[in-house]
């Protein structure tokens, strides 16, 4: 991929709403997501409809495979991001050598690490998407050179079984720098969700709802199209 994943939401925020699509295949919440479909067949449709990023969920508690990971950023034509719960600067190596184009780094569970693991990722040629949810968060997430925050609509700590609401966006990006691009996480349902969110933020992470839609290419293109 030429572009990386602000880059992309800085080139299309004009053109369409700029969408970091995500590939999930569970939820605490809502179970088994995928199905017996082909993950990778989602990732094409997903480009199709011309969302300016994929993501995909590494972690454990959500059923994550790190091969297919790498199947992902092998195939897709748009920057990848990796979300985990990442503790461990090895991840970050991992990450990178896949070449995937970004990594979430969670503020909540890296406090005051999170500038450090910012800096190593930013070495390692990875964007950084760090994730807030509250005001100390934000203060955690300002004190590093990332260029994207996420704020996370559900709290994290749930495993999203909470309902979430954007709200929580609509809140904190008040606190946020304008150096940053500003990603709205989780809890987007509908497409008014989507424009509540998009008011103050620049891009949005959808997941749940695109991987519960009966017809995956219709919604997204409903979702991208301004």
């Amino acid at each position: 991929m030429d572009f990386g994943l602000a880059e992309m939401i800085k080139l299309y925020k004009n053109e369409v709403n700029p969408i970091i699509a995500e590939i999930k295949v569970y939820s605490p919440k809502h179970g088994d997501l995928l199905g017996k479909r082909d993950p990778i067949e989602i990732m094409e449709i997903y480009e199709r409809c011309g969302v300016v990023g994929i993501s995909y969920i590494t972690a454990k508690e959500f059923k994550g495979d790190f091969e297919l990971f790498r199947r992902i950023c092998e195939g897709s034509n748009l920057p990848v991001l990796r979300k985990d719960f990442v503790m461990d600067k090895h991840e970050i190596e991992k990450t990178a050598e896949v070449e995937a184009s970004a990594i979430l780094l969670i503020a909540r569970f890296l406090k005051d690490k999170t500038s450090e693991f910012v800096d190593y990722s930013l070495e390692h040629g990875l964007e950084t998407l760090v994730e807030v949810h509250s005001i100390e968060d934000v203060a955690i997430a300002k004190q590093t050179k990332t260029t994207m925050i996420g704020i996370n609509n559900r709290d994290i700590t749930k495993l999203e079984k909470d309902d979430g609401s954007v709200c929580i966006t609509e809140k904190l990006c008040n606190y946020l720098p304008n150096r940053v691009l500003r990603v709205s996480e989780s809890g987007i349902r509908t497409i008014d969700d989507l424009r509540r969110a998009l008011r103050v933020a620049d891009a949005a992470l959808i997941g749940t709802a695109f991987m519960v839609a009966e017809d995956v290419e219709k919604v997204v293109k409903e979702f991208v199209k301004r």
